[in-house]
């Protein structure tokens, strides 16, 4: 029998196409000790995914995760309103107030006012706020690098399969959006 490597099931005799596994085979991922390695995997893999970027920030003094998501997120999407960020993060205005006032406050975030709605507000990185998610994005981007290598392309589009699949409907939709539709499924 061929396995081949990319997905270790077995493949035609010809190395072409693989077979799926055997019937009952293929669900033993679905167990309940497969499931919860999944959860573990997961904050082990957030924790130390965060970790370099959390020390950058404590350096800094009183900000944390949530300040880094408001810098990403600005980042990612200069000039994003106040309501989009707020429907991203699904937080209240209330929470993105207090991460936002002292992002401003700071000097790394501008807000200004919509050019045809003046009610809304229009959030931009400051010269110092870009510098500061440039910074963090290549302390994550090195750990990424790291793991992405590691695995190769074929679980990198598993895991990619696997993240989508983690995301409610709304989430897909948003990050199909900020993505610019790019990582949609074909």
């Amino acid at each position: 029998m061929i396995l081949t490597k990319a997905e270790g099931v077995p493949a035609m005799p010809d190395g072409n196409e693989p077979k799926p596994p055997p019937a009952g085979r293929n669900l033993l991922f679905l167990r309940e000790e497969e499931l919860r390695l999944a959860q573990d995997l997961l904050f082990f893999g957030y924790r130390d995914f965060t970790a370099g970027a959390d020390a950058i920030l404590a350096d800094l003094g009183d900000m944390g995760r949530a300040h880094h998501r408001v810098l990403h997120f600005v980042g990612r999407r200069p000039g994003i309103t106040v309501g989009e960020l707020l429907a991203i993060l699904a937080i209240t205005k209330q929470s993105l107030g207090r991460v936002l006032t002292p992002l401003v406050a700071g000097g790394y975030v501008t807000q200004t006012p919509g050019r045809t709605d003046r009610r809304q507000r229009l959030l931009h990185l400051t010269e110092t706020g870009a510098s500061l998610e440039r910074r963090l994005f290549e302390k994550q981007r090195e750990t990424v690098m790291r793991a992405y290598r590691e695995a190769g392309p074929v679980a990198v589009e598993g895991f990619r399969k696997v993240m989508r699949g983690l995301m409610g409907a709304e989430a897909r939709a948003q990050f199909d959006r900020l993505a610019g539709g790019e990582h949609s499924p074909a």
